[in-house]
């Protein structure tokens, strides 16, 4: 991940618990909410959101739930969330990347789309307890 996109040092702008499909919409427009305090396009502020929303779903039904935390880079030029579940982990990260693959019988789209949707992506897997997701989108 670039530099720009590391959140600043300081506490989040806000954090939404992931338990319920209400609490992915919740996370969805808390995101775009911020994005269009700072000017962002329409376009980006969807595309971003539609990557929230997929990254919190899959904390919500492969990671047991979790929480968004949604930050400000130093610059305030970079939206940052960071996801966190403590589900059983992504042991094949680079799978679970590819282009239709899917354990959930879905469109096999989730992560590989929330990473093309995102200007930076990471995925920081911990097997047995949990895994980060951390994406930023330039404003």
């Amino acid at each position: 991940m670039s530099e720009e996109g590391r959140p600043a040092s300081h506490a989040p702008l806000a954090t939404v618990k992931l338990e319920t499909n209400r609490d992915v919409v919740a996370a969805r427009q808390a995101v775009a909410r911020f994005m269009k305090e700072r000017n962002a396009s329409a376009l980006r502020v969807t595309r971003f959101a539609t990557a929230v929303s997929e990254i919190a779903r899959n904390a919500i039904v492969h990671g047991g739930g979790g929480e968004i935390s949604i930050y400000l880079d130093a610059t305030k030029t970079y939206l940052h969330i960071e996801c966190r579940d403590s589900g059983p982990g992504i042991e094949d990260v680079t799978l679970a990347l590819s282009e239709g693959y899917t354990t959930a019988g879905g469109l096999g789209r989730g992560l590989g789309g929330a990473k093309r949707l995102s200007h930076d992506f990471e995925i920081r897997p911990a097997p047995g307890k949990g895994t980060i997701v951390s994406m930023g989108v330039k404003l």
